[in-house]
This record gives structure tokens, C-alpha cells and sequence, in this order.
């Protein structure tokens, strides 16, 4: 029959083969190239090509047997016409030029350039071609099922099912990379705050909590003159309420409610006691995505860090946590008296108190936090002793120069990168 068929109408046919086999590579390619999160969300507001689509990958098994057949059939059917006008211009000769012909032109126009349109741009290939797919699946559906079942019992062999190409969610490291490679699609200041909520889990209360040393609390054992003054000049909203020390703690007092009282001129060591509200306590160690749900749980904004044995070992504010995710977000944090301070020679003299999670924020420094939390518990770790006044040291790529120690703790360092010192003594 197509020994009798005209060159014209073979030249067609074969056209149109190519055709086909383009379109069913370029389909395999933009359907498995899918972002699949992107098409769930499309899927989710009525897109119909997207719920099309979504609809085939369900089973990936039949979309791919459904595929690979049509592709098939057409690159056989398109050799055998091949063949024929091979026969026809060049007699048994055409054999072999129809071959290799044939060969480079499925390779140029049926495979490669189909399949990297497909990958580049896999939504406008993708979605309309689940319109021809679609129904083209419930024609052929018996062959697809009875192709399905011979390539699934041989998959079940080596323990793979269909069953398992439902997504697998993905973790935190993923989602995160994802974040980064979004590029100018989610703003630069919202994304680093998404990613620093995904680090919250990485991060615990001792990183982020005002040591013992320096929490402000209220002595109720003092003088009621000196406990008005302390109110009248407090910066913070909540002030730890003890007794002589703060072993001996009592509790947690809103300032606003003590100013009421005093406004009223009804500020005594009685009333205080009947404002102050028991204390809420946080293991050492405790991650801030837990610490963060834990504050909404009992519905409080501060807690004192304690270690295994129940001394108090820092406070944590909810505050504190929003600033690891938001950054400095108020002018009054901003300007309050800084731990960090810039020198004329690029250097920085710091407080040895000071936390180093906050240093390197600050100065986009890269100091290690997985020890010590304060510069001077990273300098004694280091040197295993308390150093004089004048000692230096390289920690990474940073020289520390202790400048000032007092009561055996290390009050003030100076701290340059070591490429300044490269580039100083070129």
C-alpha cells in the first residue's frame, strides 16, 4: 500500500509523524518538569490546564507509559515511511540514507529542541498539552493498563510501586535553599526573615538570654525610696521581683501597673507583692521554636532561664525571639547603649559580656557560636586561663587583644578581621 502512495503524500505523512513525536517528548519533559508546589497552588485556584496536569502526574507509571507508546509508535511508523521514500529515490541505497536521515532529524527536531523548549518553559508546554493527553489516556487506557501492568510487576521485583510518587515534603534545609533561589520574587528583608525563623530550632534560649549578671530585677527587701526610684528610671516593661538575691525570687512585676500605683500614691511593699505575677521558668537549652510556642501556650512574654539543678541561669523575653527574626525593631533598641564600639583604625572595642550571636549580626562577622555565647567565656575557652591586659590572640580570622580585665572576668577586647592586618602591611 504505501509502494503505491505518492512521494508528496509520504513527505506529509512523515511531516506530520514528526510532528507527534515532538509534541510527546516536549509533554514528557515539561510535565515531570513542573514545579510541583507552584502547580498545587495554581491547581488550588481553578487553573484548568494545572488541575489537568496535576490530574496525569497522579500516576506518573500511566503518564509515562501513556506517553512513551505514542512516541514509539510514531518513531516507527515515521521510519517506515522513511524507508519507503528512501526506496523510491534511491532504491535499496535509500535504506541506508533514510536511516541516518531520518536518525537526525528525530534527534534535531523530534527530541532535543522540543525537549529544551519543554524544560525552559515547562508551563506553557505542559498545560496544553494535558488538554490532547488527558483524553488521549482514557482512548488508549486498556494498552496503557495492560503496558502498566507488565513494567509494574517487574518494578515490584525491585521493590518500587507506583504508590510512592506522591511528593515527599520536603525539610527545612530544602525549603530554605528554596527561599534563597527565589530570587526577586519574595523581597530581600522578607526573606531573611523566613530564614530565620526556619534557624529558630537551631538556636536556643541561651543564645539569646540576658545573662544572670545582668538582669535588672527589683530587691523587694530594699527601701521603698530606693524601689520608687528604681521604677521611675526602669527602660524595661517587666522587672524580676526577689528578695535579697535572686536565688530568691519572687516573681515577675509589669512596671505599668506598679506606676499606677504610684501615680495613686498607693506604692507599697504590700501592694507590690498583690501585682507581682509568679515567675515562669525555661530550661537552659531550650530551642526558640519551642520556647516561641511555649510563651503563646502560658500566654507570658518572660521567663528565667534555669539549669538542672534550678538555678537561675538568664532571662528570655519574647521580644528577644522576635529580634532573631525581625532583627533590631525598634528605635529604642537601636540607640540604647551598644556593647559595640567602631575605632578610627577599623578595629571594634567590644564588652566582654557581650553575646557573640549579636556581634556577628551586627558586623556580619562570622565568630563561632557553638560554644561559649559571650566574648569573654570564647577568649577564656581559648586560653584556658584568665589573661592580662595587652594578650592577643588569632580566633579564625579575627585578632583579639584583651584591653581590660577586672574581678577575674575579661571587661573589654579589641577585635579587627585579619584582612585588615593583610592589607595594612602591604
Amino acid at each position: 500500500m504505501l509502494e503505491s502512495t505518492s512521494l508528496l503524500l509520504l513527505f506529509l505523512i512523515l511531516f506530520v509523524l514528526l510532528l507527534f513525536s515532538a509534541f510527546f517528548s516536549s509533554s514528557e519533559t515539561a510535565l515531570m518538569s513542573l514545579n510541583r508546589y507552584r502547580l498545587r497552588h495554581l491547581e488550588q485556584q481553578g487553573h484548568t490546564g494545572a488541575v489537568r496536569a496535576s490530574q496525569l502526574l497522579d500516576r506518573p507509571d500511566r503518564l509515562i507509559g501513556l506517553i512513551l507508546l505514542g512516541n514509539n509508535f510514531v518513531n516507527i511508523f515515521a521510519s517506515a515511511i522513511a524507508t519507503v521514500i528512501g526506496i523510491k529515490l534511491l532504491g535499496e541505497n535509500g535504506i541506508m540514507v533514510a536511516t541516518f536521515t531520518l536518525t537526525l532529524i528525530i534527534l534535531l527536531f523530534a527530541e532535543v529542541a522540543p525537549k529544551t523548549l519543554a524544560a525552559l518553559h515547562p508551563e506553557q508546554v505542559a498545560f496544553p498539552a494535558s488538554f490532547i493527553l488527558k483524553p488521549l489516556l482514557i482512548i488508549l487506557y486498556p494498552l496503557v493498563w495492560f503496558t502498566n501492568a507488565i513494567t509494574n510487576r517487574l518494578l515490584a521485583l525491585l521493590g518500587v510501586s507506583p504508590e510512592d510518587s506522591a511528593s515527599v515534603a520536603i525539610n527545612s534545609e530544602e525549603l530554605r535553599m528554596a527561599l534563597m533561589e527565589a530570587g526577586s520574587l519574595i523581597p530581600k528583608r522578607h526573606k531573611k526573615m523566613l530564614v530565620s525563623i526556619l534557624d529558630l530550632e537551631k538556636v536556643t534560649v541561651n543564645d539569646v538570654m540576658v545573662p544572670r549578671n545582668e538582669i535588672e530585677g527589683l530587691d523587694i527587701n530594699g527601701t521603698l525610696p530606693e524601689i520608687i526610684k528604681q521604677l521611675s528610671y526602669c527602660s524595661h516593661t517587666r522587672l524580676p521581683v526577689y528578695e535579697d538575691s535572686m536565688d530568691n525570687i519572687i516573681g515577675i512585676m509589669h512596671l505599668r501597673k506598679a506606676l499606677h500605683l504610684l501615680t495613686q500614691d498607693n506604692l507599697t511593699k504590700e501592694t507590690i507583692h498583690s501585682i507581682v505575677k509568679p515567675a515562669y521558668f525555661v530550661p537552659e537549652g531550650t530551642p526558640l521554636n519551642t520556647q516561641l510556642i511555649q510563651f503563646q501556650r502560658h500566654r507570658r512574654r518572660t521567663g528565667l532561664v534555669v539549669d538542672e539543678y534550678g538555678d537561675i541561669f538568664g532571662l528570655i523575653t519574647l521580644e528577644d525571639i522576635f529580634r532573631e527574626i525581625v532583627g533590631e525593631f525598634t528605635a529604642d533598641t537601636i540607640d540604647e547603649d551598644k556593647d559595640i564600639h567602631p575605632q578610627q583604625d577599623g578595629s571594634y572595642l567590644i564588652n566582654g559580656s557581650a553575646n557573640i550571636r549579636e556581634i556577628n549580626r551586627n558586623n556580619h562577622w562570622e565568630l563561632p557560636t557553638d560554644g561559649p555565647k559571650t566574648i569573654n567565656g570564647l577568649i577564656l575557652e581559648y586560653l584556658e586561663s584568665i589573661p592580662d591586659p595587652g594578650v592577643s590572640l588569632r580566633i579564625e580570622n579575627y585578632v583579639i587583644e584583651v584591653v581590660q580585665t577586672a574581678d577575674n572576668v575579661i571587661r573589654t577586647v579589641r577585635i579587627r578581621q585579619d584582612e585588615m592586618i593583610s592589607e595594612e602591611s602591604e
